[in-house]
Parts: C-alpha cells; structure tokens; sequence
C-alpha cells in the first residue's frame, strides 16, 4: 500500500484523542492533510497536517513548527496547535490550522488567471513574505497549492517555514517552483522569490517548468503580460543575488511608481479686476430721464380726451336660486330605524407564501473568475410562521466547499411572508437554489411541503 493510500486508510481515527480525521484533503509521501473539527461549545472546522519526519530529525522537526505556531499576519494561515502524536504504530507529528475553502492549484487545471486577479494574488503574497523575512524566516515551499483563499482573503501557508539562519535543509527533489540552489539544500530568502517567479509564470501559462525555461535567457512566453512577464524575469535569475527584491516587485506592480493618483488641483482663481467707472456710462441713463420727464409734463399741459363711446356701468346678471337636492326616495323594505342588515362573513382562504427578502451571495470578483461553467448549490430551509429561517441544510452542495459556504450564508438571511392556513401565518418549508457563474450569480426558491 503507498503512503497516500495508508493516510487515506487512517479516516475516522483521531489524533492525540481530540482532533477527528474527518475527510482525507491529499498528501504526498511526507505528510497529508484531513478536515478535522475544534472541541468546545462552538464546533469549529479546521485543517490537520500530519507530517511523517524522519526518526533522527523528529525533535527538531516538532521545534521547527513548534517556532511557526508563534507567527501571525492577516495574510499567513492560523495555526492552533502543534504536536505529536502515534497513529497505527507511526509516529506522526501535526498542525491543527485554520481550514481554507480553496487554494490556486485547483483553479490552474482548469484555466489561467487574468492579469487583474494577478494584481489581486501579488501584493498579499508580497506582504507575508516580507513579514517571515522580517523576522528571520524562509517560507521555502511557495506553490499554488499553498496559496488560499479563507473567505474573500488570500493567505500563505506558513507550515514550511524554517529559520533563515539555518540556510541548509534536507535534500529534496526539485521541482520547477523550487530555486535551482535548493537541490544542494541550500536555502535562502532570495529562493522563495524564485518561487514567486515560478508561480506567476504557472497562474499565466498553467507550465511550471517554462519559469526554468526561461530563466537563463529571459525567454518567457509572450502571453504573459507586463509588468509581469517582467517581474518573473527579474526573479528568475540562477544567480541568488541577481533576483529583484520583495520591495521592486512591489513597486513594479504600481503604475508609474505611483499607487494612489494625485487629486487634481484647483486652478489657481483669477484676480478681481477692481471696475473702473467713467463718466461716458451716464450719458444713457441721462437721455431716459429726460426722456421720462418731458412726457410727464406734455401730459400735464394736454390731458387725454375720453372715448366717443358711453361707458355703461356693469350690469350684474341676478343670482341663480339654488335647486334643492332631490329628496331621497324612501326604502319602504327598510325601516327608518332599522339596523342595516349584515353581510355573512366571507371564508378566510388559503394563501401560498412568499419570498420577502432575497439575499444573493456576495463573491469577491477573483473568486468569480474561478468558476468554469455553473456551480449549483441547493438549501432547504425551514421557515417558522413570522416568516425566518430556523434551520437549514445542503440539499445539494455543488463541487466547491467556498461557493457551497456562501450560498449556506445568504440563504440563512432570507425572509419569507408566511403561507395562511385558515387565515392563520403557520410555518413553511423551501428550496432555494443558486447558481454561480463567472458572469453572474443568481437564485430561486420553491416551496415544498415538509
């Protein structure tokens, strides 16, 4: 049996008696990892690493990760707990970590990245490398598959990481993301910039092996676009101390050195000319008053004469007398002070319900870009008769944990206007169904009975 086989075998077990293996994620000859759940008053998913050391390294193997448990960045993946443990006869030591819904080796079968979700990947990538080797760390293991999305944030994994003072490590078989100088066992900070290198040509080209390709010579391929084709090349050299520098692929990713564009300034407002008066203005206003005061004299001296014609005083036509309103014509059925008769009241029907609120996940637009084809996730939710939903659960899933995890959020927000029963609101049951697309995400609901 090979070892990915025997780690698979080992669902259902628990390690140290608190952490259950749950569903087996991958592993490799050296480690794997399982989905396994917190103890406490809050069930809480998270990772599990198991990690097969050799016998002559163990202790400084558990020290190493003992040391990595103490790091934290928002952009580096939480760990909880660290230890070692026997599992059917096998000295296993772990990492019990915060649980990722994807990472970028799931997305790179499937299609190449855009260069805005590059511009996204980059600076968080950037940041918690800055961050180990502020503090005397070499992650040493940079990859897709140790690149994650938790939520709508990108995080590295830090598991890996092993004092930059230490600069040799155990031999292990190179591949195209590991620093040429890696396979002597030599291990520096400038190795996970080669690292970095190596994943931006992989999220472009979906080939690894093309960063080695085109490292001696700077032959990358042309549907890589700038500034990233760039930025690989510069830290793609064989030479350790040729790579550019975390802070040069940082300012590489800004447009001309500059992030933030500066506001545009006011233009400077125009002096007020002081207005000068000149006598030459009045010369107008003059003629008018002259003008007005003759007329008013000529009408002094000759009065205006009245019409030929007689004026007749205004003859008022007499008022209209009123009409009275018709009298209203008895009702000899009715007597004047009868009660009017009552209706019999009608049969309270019964009404379907409705939705009153619909909530649509809110994916951020590099999670979106992932999607090939439709995902569809499915909840039957449970409403009570004030229209909330008190409970709810996968129908259907889909194939992605993230997008399942964010459907299951929206869907516990809904709101529903009860069906009627008699005249009565009574509880309810509904399929609500969403569908992501990389162009859209919409949803449906349908009421079922129980």
């Amino acid at each position: 049996m090979s070892k990915p086989e025997t780690w698979k075998s080992w669902e259902g077990r628990a390690v140290d008696g608190k952490f259950p293996l749950r569903q087996y994620l991958g592993g490799s000859d050296h480690s794997a990892v399982f989905l396994t759940e917190l103890t406490g008053p809050r069930a809480e998913k998270a990772a599990i690493k198991l990690i097969a050391p050799q016998d002559s390294n163990v202790d400084h193997e558990l020290s190493r990760l003992r040391s990595t448990a103490s790091l934290s960045h928002p952009h580096l993946i939480r760990t909880i707990e660290v230890g070692r443990s026997q599992i059917a006869g096998d000295t296993v030591l772990y990492v019990v970590m915060e649980s990722a819904d994807d990472d970028l080796s799931q997305v790179l079968p499937q299609r190449a990245l855009e260069p805005g979700e590059a511009t996204e990947l980059l600076p968080p990538l950037i940041d918690a490398l800055s961050y180990l080797h502020g503090r005397g760390f070499v992650h040493g293991d940079i990859r897709p598959s140790n690149v994650l999305a938790v939520g709508n944030q990108l995080k590295l994994s830090a598991d890996s990481a092993h004092s930059a003072a230490n600069k040799n490590s155990p031999r292990r078989r190179r591949d195209s993301y590991d620093a040429p100088e890696t396979a002597a066992g030599i291990s520096l900070p400038e190795g996970d910039v080669w690292s970095v290198g190596a994943t931006l040509v992989a999220s472009f080209t979906q080939d690894a092996a093309l960063a080695d390709a085109g490292a001696p010579g700077g032959g990358l391929p042309e549907r890589i676009p700038e500034p990233f084709r760039g930025i690989a090349r510069e830290c793609l050299h064989l030479d350790p101390k040729r790579r550019c520098s975390l802070a040069q692929i940082q300012a590489r990713l800004q447009p001309e050195g500059r992030s933030v564009p500066l506001e545009s300034e006011p233009e400077p407002a125009q002096p007020t000319r002081s207005y000068r008066y000149s006598w030459k203005m009045f010369i107008p206003i003059a003629v008018l008053v002259v003008a007005v005061l003759g007329w008013a004299l000529y009408r002094v001296v000759f009065p205006p004469t009245p019409n030929n014609a007689e004026v007749l005083p205004a003859v008022s036509e007499p008022p209209k007398a009123e009409t009275p309103p018709p009298a209203a014509k008895a009702n000899p059925a009715v007597h004047p002070t009868a009660p009017p008769p009552t209706q019999p009241e009608p049969a309270k029907a019964n009404t379907p319900g409705a939705v009153l609120h619909q909530v649509v996940p809110q994916v951020p637009k590099s999670a979106q870009n992932t999607i090939t084809g439709t995902i569809k996730v499915t909840v039957h939710v449970q409403v009570d008769s004030s229209g909330k939903v008190t409970s709810a659960k996968f129908k259907s899933s889909g194939s992605s944990r993230y997008f399942a995890n964010q459907a299951m959020n929206a869907a516990e927000r809904w709101e529903f206007t009860p069906p009627q029963v008699g005249g009565q609101p009574t509880a309810s049951n509904w399929l609500l169904q969403f569908r992501f697309k990389r162009t859209s995400i919409q949803a449906s609901s349908q009421q079922v009975k129980r």
